[in-house]
């Protein structure tokens, strides 16, 4: 695979698992809570949200969501972490098309399982709700959004597996690690 790192005799494979769905559905508390459980079970790694790798403005009109500066800087982030002793390396964002899911592998330079959560509408909904009740464009965007981007994960299918969002982040991250044989 081109952009994997060089490892010596031995020497542990790290992997990346990208955790996908539609906005509110919690990816970014669900990376959170993986890294607490890999930590609590001395399992090397990182964990960072893509949102953070691609905050700038303003996006080219032909990469609405700057999908290339936020390669880009995986690319660099995760390379980082992997020298750093990372074996596992976790992190949230959204691949809209599966011609795209070898483009992050290489930007992650290890194995890539990629899981998608899943929530009920209604749910994602008062999620939403709450992070915007004092921002209604900002609600009636993220709502579009979600539904937006709900069809459009479907038809991509670029996931290995889905993972439906549990009662509390914990059960949640025990479930996507289950499901990912970690």
């Amino acid at each position: 695979m081109s952009g994997a790192p060089a490892l010596a005799a031995g020497a542990v494979i790290p992997r990346a698992l990208l955790l996908i769905g539609a906005v509110g559905v919690g990816k970014t508390t669900t990376t959170d809570a993986i890294a607490e459980e890999l930590e609590a079970r001395s399992i090397p790694g990182s964990a960072f949200d893509l949102d953070w790798l691609r905050r700038a403005w303003p996006a080219p009109s032909d990469d609405r969501f700057h999908s290339r500066l936020e390669r880009a800087a995986l690319r660099a982030v995760s390379a980082v972490h992997r020298e750093a002793g990372a074996r596992v390396l976790v992190a949230a964002g959204v691949i809209e098309e599966r011609d795209a899911r070898a483009d992050y592998e290489a930007a992650f330079g290890c194995p890539l399982t990629v899981v998608r959560l899943t929530a009920p509408r209604g749910v994602v909904r008062a999620r939403l709700h709450r992070r915007h009740e004092d921002d209604p464009d900002g609600l009636a965007w993220h709502r579009d959004r979600f539904d937006e981007l709900t069809v459009i994960l479907d038809a991509a299918e670029v996931e290995d597996v889905t993972v439906p969002v549990g009662p509390d982040p914990r059960s949640t991250a025990q479930a996507v690690l289950r499901a990912v044989g970690i």
